[in-house]
C-alpha cells in the first residue's frame, strides 16, 4: 500500500457539538444513477410505475421551472445540471424519536451531464462552507429570510426549501440548475441490500462510536445498517471533518458504480425495480425532474458512459480565518471549476488527488482506466456497449491540483483515524 501522505495542520471542521446529520444522499445518488444507466425502455417502465407512487413534487424559481418544462434534458445547451439534496430531518424517519428540530441540506451534490453525454461530474459542497445565501421564504412556514452575504451553506434548506438551495448553488457556480431532488435517508438500507452489498476498501481501521461503525483494515461487503453507518461516519475517517467524510463517501460511490456497471445489475429488472422504488419513494422531485420523459432522457444521455468519465470532486475550499470550524471558497480553484462546468469542458483531476480520508488502493495505481480517461482493455464498464465507430475521445483539461476527488473507475480505500 502506498505510504501515507505527510501530515499537515488543518482545521478539524465539524468537531464542534452539533446535530448528527445522516448522510445517505450519496447512496441514493449512486443507485439512481445506476438505474438510469440501463436502456431507455427499462427506465420508462420503472420510472412510470414508481412516479405514480411518488407524488411529492416541489417548484423551483420561475426561470428554472420554465427551462425544465420545455427543455429536452438530452439536448440542453451546455449540458444538464441536477441538484441532489440530502436532508438531515428526522421527521417521519426510522429514528424520529431523536429530538432534532428543522432540516438542513446535510449533503448537497451537483450533477453535471455534458452535452455530448461523455462525462458526468458530481460536485460535493461541504455543509460547513460559508457562502452568500439569497433572500428566501420557507414554503412550509411562510417565514421570510433576508439575503445574507455569509452564512453556513447547510442553512439554505431550512431558510427556503429546495428552491433556496438551488438558488444558492446557482449564485455560487454561475450555472442554471433546472432539476433538483430532495432525498431522505430511509431508502439506503433497502438499496444496499438490493445490490447485495458494496465491496469497500479500508486502508486503516475505522472506529466510530457515534455511528457504531468498527471496521478492520481490508475489504468489506457493506449492506444495510453497515452501509448507512459508513456513509454517515466522519469521526471515524481522516481528520474527523465533513471534508474527510466527503472523500470517504466517494470511495463508496465509486465502488458502487463499478459494481453496478460491471455486474448483472443492469440486466436484472427485479433489482432495478427495487433500486428505483427505494430511491424514488424517498425523494421529493422538482416538477421538471418528476416526469417519465426526463428520467428516460437522462438514461439516454448516460447510456454507454465509461466509469472513467464519471468524476467526483469536492468544491474547493480553504479554512475560514474567522472560524476554524468552517471553510470558505478557494476563489481561484473554484473559478476554474465553475468556468469548466459553465463551458461544458471535459475535465480530469490533475494528479488523481484523493481527499482527506481516502487513498489509492495498493497495487492498482488507483484506477481501472487509461490515461486518456477511457476504460482500460478488459475493464467492465458501461462503455462496453458503445459503438466501435465512436469518435475519438475529446482531450480532457486538468483541474487545479488543489481540487480533490476521483473517477468512478479509480479503486480507492477509505482511511480511518
Amino acid at each position: 500500500m502506498p505510504a501515507t501522505r505527510p501530515e499537515r495542520p488543518f482545521a478539524r471542521h465539524g468537531r464542534l457539538a452539533r446535530r448528527r446529520g445522516w448522510t445517505t444522499l450519496v447512496s441514493v445518488v449512486a443507485s439512481a444513477l445506476a438505474v438510469v444507466l440501463v436502456s431507455g425502455t427499462s427506465v420508462a417502465a420503472i420510472a412510470g410505475a414508481q412516479l405514480a407512487a411518488a407524488p411529492h413534487t416541489v417548484q423551483l424559481s420561475k426561470d428554472d421551472q420554465a427551462t425544465a418544462k420545455t427543455a429536452d434534458i438530452t439536448a440542453i445547451k451546455g449540458g444538464a445540471n441536477i441538484l441532489l439534496i440530502g436532508s438531515d430531518t428526522r421527521v417521519g424517519q426510522f429514528d424520529s424519536d431523536e429530538d432534532v428540530q428543522g432540516a438542513r441540506n446535510d449533503v448537497t451534490i451537483l450533477i453535471h451531464v455534458s452535452q455530448d453525454h461523455q462525462q458526468l461530474t458530481a460536485v460535493s459542497f461541504p455543509r460547513d462552507l460559508m457562502v452568500p445565501i439569497p433572500a428566501c421564504t420557507n414554503p412550509q412556514t411562510g417565514t421570510a429570510y433576508p439575503a445574507s452575504s455569509s452564512a453556513q451553506f447547510n442553512t439554505a434548506l431550512g431558510n427556503g426549501g429546495v428552491s433556496c438551495v438551488v438558488d444558492t448553488v446557482e449564485n455560487l457556480t454561475g450555472l442554471s440548475v433546472p432539476y433538483a431532488g430532495l432525498i431522505t435517508f430511509d431508502g439506503v438500507i433497502e438499496m444496499s441490500n438490493a445490490l447485495g452489498g458494496v465491496d469497500v476498501c479500508v486502508a486503516k481501521p475505522i472506529d466510530d462510536d457515534f455511528t457504531g461503525l468498527h471496521l478492520a483494515a481490508g475489504s468489506h461487503n457493506l449492506a444495510g445498517s453497515d452501509a448507512l453507518a459508513f456513509l454517515r461516519t466522519r469521526h471515524g475517517v481522516g481528520d474527523g471533518s465533513d471534508l474527510a467524510r466527503i472523500s470517504s463517501q466517494q470511495v463508496f460511490l465509486s465502488a458502487l458504480l463499478r459494481k453496478v456497471t460491471s455486474g448483472d445489475t443492469l440486466s436484472n429488472p427485479v433489482t432495478l425495480y427495487k433500486l428505483a422504488g427505494a430511491a424514488l419513494s424517498n425523494m421529493t422531485l422538482s416538477d421538471g425532474l418528476a416526469q417519465t420523459r426526463t428520467l428516460v432522457g437522462l438514461a439516454s444521455a448516460l447510456r454507454g458512459m465509461s466509469t472513467s468519465n464519471m468524476l467526483f470532486v469536492q468544491y474547493p475550499v480553504v479554512d475560514d480565518p474567522a472560524d476554524q470550524a468552517r471553510v470558505i471558497v478557494a476563489q481561484d480553484a473554484a473559478h476554474a471549476l465553475n468556468v469548466a462546468l459553465q463551458t461544458d469542458e471535459k475535465t480530469t483531476l490533475s494528479d488523481s488527488k484523493t481527499g482527506r480520508a481516502s487513498e489509492e488502493a495498493a497495487g492498482t495505481g488507483g484506477t481501472t482506466g487509461t490515461s486518456d480517461g477511457s476504460a482500460a482493455p478488459g475493464t467492465p464498464s458501461a462503455a462496453s456497449s458503445a459503438p466501435a465507430t465512436a469518435a475519438p475521445a475529446t482531450p480532457a483539461t486538468a483541474l487545479p491540483s488543489t481540487i480533490t476527488g476521483q473517477s468512478a473507475a479509480e479503486q480507492t480505500c477509505s482511511v480511518g483515524n
